[in-house]
């Protein structure tokens, strides 16, 4: 189904910004606007370490070559695992990395760590991120930029159909 532009009805578009958001964590994860939110909300909540480690993880699973590996490996290790670590995540003792592993990196060498981490803000921080305000005014200042745009496409249409 169609407007009487040729786009799709609106029932049809696919799902974007804080729609989008409000259906998963992934989906949210996987906006950069989304995460920039997020991590705003979680400074407030002194839980941005957790969508850190987890963002450094994806990237760390594209790394290339043994020697880059473990750079970044050993960055990770230092800012979010080490027991001096300046942006410690909180994790199960028993499911901590020892330095040793650090000399052998693997692309999903923290995989258990990123899974505990995005189950730990996905049912805590997550849900209280969809009822914050920083979630609600964006989620309101899209929906005021949308009904403009309607309205403009609407004056255009009636224009259209006067003019002719």
């Amino acid at each position: 189904i169609n407007d009487g532009e040729g786009h799709p009805s609106s029932s049809h578009q696919p799902l974007k910004g804080t729609s989008k958001w409000a259906t998963s964590l992934e989906n949210l994860l996987e906006d950069p606007e989304g995460v920039k939110r997020f991590r705003e909300f979680l400074k407030k909540e002194f839980s941005e370490e957790n969508v850190l480690f987890w963002l450094a993880c994806e990237e760390f699973k594209k790394t290339q070559g043994k020697k880059q590996m473990q750079e970044k490996a050993k960055e990770i290790y230092m800012t979010f695992l080490s027991s001096k670590a300046s942006s410690q995540v909180n994790v199960e003792g028993q499911s901590r990395l020892s330095e040793t592993i650090l000399e052998t990196p693997h692309p999903l060498m923290f995989q258990k760590l990123q899974d505990q981490i995005f189950n730990l803000m996905k049912y805590d921080s997550y849900s209280r991120f969809l009822k914050s305000d920083i979630f609600l005014n964006h989620k309101k200042s899209e929906e005021q930029e949308e009904n403009s745009q309607e309205a403009q496409t609407a004056a255009k249409r009636a224009s259209r159909i006067y003019n002719t």
